[in-house]
């Protein structure tokens, strides 16, 4: 007997990440390709990349193309170390592809896509425009470790200082956790804003 198409169970999906959703998530509420492409047709989904769909009444979000990705490495992975900085806008960074840390198992070869498969705590982890995002500390020590420049680094904790996005004591508990250049960069920074 073939299943009904849910809506009401895909609309629940779509809702919690901003009104994207999978061609296998919407499968999995009954939706068969045919019915996917004549919902796509109609307007009332529109496919905004091969096998992601956003619902027709919620607007298009300025961050489609991170949407697109956690959708496609999966909702166990994170936006990460650059493209997580221009999220949280305190750094004039432009990736050049989007990052992401993802869990060990997951499949590592994707074209313009930054796979890192880093441990995440889940005090790590916080969720912006309804993406899960590091953390701004967590943010800051991965990009001191992947070898962002030295002025961006500062740009970045001296902004999130001022926006309140973060505090002096939480930038240092991740330092503390992640030793070497990462806590010598946070400490040295730190210690110049208090010393002005």
């Amino acid at each position: 007997m073939k299943t009904r198409p849910d809506y009401d169970s895909l609309y629940k999906i779509a809702e919690a990440q901003a009104g994207y959703f999978t061609a296998q998530q919407a499968r999995s509420v009954g939706f068969s390709w045919e019915r996917l492409s004549s919902n796509a047709k109609t307007n009332k989904f529109f496919r905004v990349k091969p096998g992601v769909y956003r619902l027709a009444h919620f607007p298009g979000s300025p961050y489609e193309d991170l949407f697109i990705v956690w959708l496609r490495t999966g909702q166990a992975s994170t936006i990460s170390h650059e493209s997580a900085l221009s999220m949280y806008e305190i750094t004039d960074v432009l990736p050049g592809k989007i990052h992401v840390i993802i869990p060990r198992s997951a499949s590592h070869r994707r074209p313009g896509i930054c796979l890192h498969t880093n441990r995440l705590r889940p005090d790590e982890i916080n969720h912006r425009y309804s993406l899960p995002v590091t953390t701004v500390e967590r943010t800051i020590a991965d990009v001191i470790a992947g070898g962002l420049s030295m002025e961006q680094v500062r740009m970045a904790i001296l902004d999130s200082l001022q926006r309140g996005l973060t505090t002096p004591e939480q930038l240092l508990a991740q330092a503390s956790r992640r030793k070497g250049k990462v806590e010598k960069v946070i400490r040295s920074i730190l210690e110049e804003k208090t010393a002005k």
